[in-house]
């Protein structure tokens, strides 16, 4: 064999090795557009982190928090924060570009397409704000509280409400294209694959809905309420719920294949890959399992509850926790390999691009490690 060729085929096991085998699409590498990186939930970095993290900078602000994560497009970081501010910030330095002030809180992720940043409030106002300059765009006003991030089909937006509705914006202009009454609360991130979108919803039903249409195909008891996003493996969704399940759905025949019953609500939403599914719990643990048959593999326990949803970056995974803490373990084995002692309560998920960690916490302070 040609010496070049064999280099770059060692070159090439090397780096198949280092890559977790993702059930869906990870994240591109140098962006985190979404907030669990892209369309399908899974919570997969496209890119690598250096084997030993450091602070890189913080970004803090004064009586308000980070209760959502951030996402990272370009050389830009945005966040919202619980005042009501949505922040750009220069990925490299932590330094402030820009704020955008709403007259309510944001407690939800922003998502970014092609130079735009959408995001809903708690007065139930969906913002799009030019991501350049922090300018208004347009608005979209609903009749409930907003949590749920936004995802995007073609060139539209989607997003929930607590009005119980499904909105489908035009993301140009917002005007509306179609709504879906959801019987509850709509705070999950709708995952997509296809023209097919995935709605976990606070009505105990995950919701399959035809995108183009705006019409049901489907209704599938989840055995309580959630605000999870439903994570898309191979034929299967994976959410937990208020009634402190795991579960694993198969979308072919709408039947619940696995569960698990932790000692406590999940807020947190799955992290799947083709070998592992990694969710934590308000009973203050981490635990994997095996996707097709439900088994516990492991579980890590912190110190305070774990609603942060966790971001498989290769071998590892990293999370936040209630105890102020910033976790790294080894996935496969659910070993602590990075800790970082935050200060205040982690609620927000890891936003992972460009060899870089973004997180917040709810004393106001943006960590970005490197």
């Amino acid at each position: 064999m040609h010496a070049c060729l064999s280099s770059f085929l060692v070159l090439l096991a090397l780096i198949s090795h280092a890559m977790p085998a993702a059930a869906g699409d990870a994240s591109p590498a140098d962006a985190w557009p979404l907030a669990r990186g892209a369309a399908d939930g899974c919570g997969v970095a496209g890119g690598a982190l250096p084997d030993k993290l450091e602070p890189a900078w913080t970004f803090a602000v004064e009586n308000q928090g980070f209760s959502a994560g951030a996402v990272i497009a370009g050389d830009t970081v945005y966040v919202g924060s619980t005042s009501g501010a949505l922040y750009a910030v220069d990925l490299a330095s932590g330094r402030k570009l820009w704020v955008y002030e709403s007259k309510s809180s944001f407690r939800t992720t922003p998502a970014f397409r092609a130079g735009r940043l959408f995001i809903g409030d708690q007065d139930g106002d969906f913002h799009c704000v030019d991501a350049a300059t922090g300018k208004l765009v347009w608005k979209h006003t609903t009749d409930g509280e907003i949590y749920s991030p936004a995802n995007f089909y073609h060139d539209r937006v989607l997003f929930g409400s607590d009005d119980t509705s499904a909105y489908c914006l035009d993301a140009a202009t917002g005007r509306l294209v179609w709504s879906f009454d959801m019987d509850d609360y709509v705070r999950c991130l709708p995952t997509i694959t296809g023209n097919r979108g995935y709605f976990a919803g606070c009505s105990g039903s995950l919701h399959v809905i035809d995108l183009d249409k705006g019409v049901s195909l489907a209704k599938i008891p989840i055995d309580g309420p959630t605000g999870c996003a439903a994570a898309l493996g191979k034929d299967r969704v994976y959410v937990g719920n208020e009634d402190d399940d795991i579960l694993a759905v198969d979308l072919v025949t709408k039947a619940v294949v696995w569960r698990h019953k932790a000692g406590d609500a999940i807020r947190s939403s799955a992290a799947v890959t083709d070998d592992g599914v990694y969710v934590g719990s308000r009973d203050k643990k981490l635990r994997a399992f095996d996707p097709q048959t439900g088994r516990l593999l492991w579980e890590f326990t912190t110190r305070g509850m774990v609603d942060s949803s966790p971001v498989v970056v290769g071998e590892r995974l990293f999370f936040g926790s209630q105890d102020g803490r910033i976790y790294g373990l080894d996935r496969r084995t659910g070993k602590e390999v990075w800790r970082f002692d935050a200060g205040g309560k982690i609620y927000a998920s890891p936003a992972v691009a460009a060899g870089r960690l973004v997180i917040g916490s709810d004393a106001g302070k943006l960590y970005c490690f490197k």
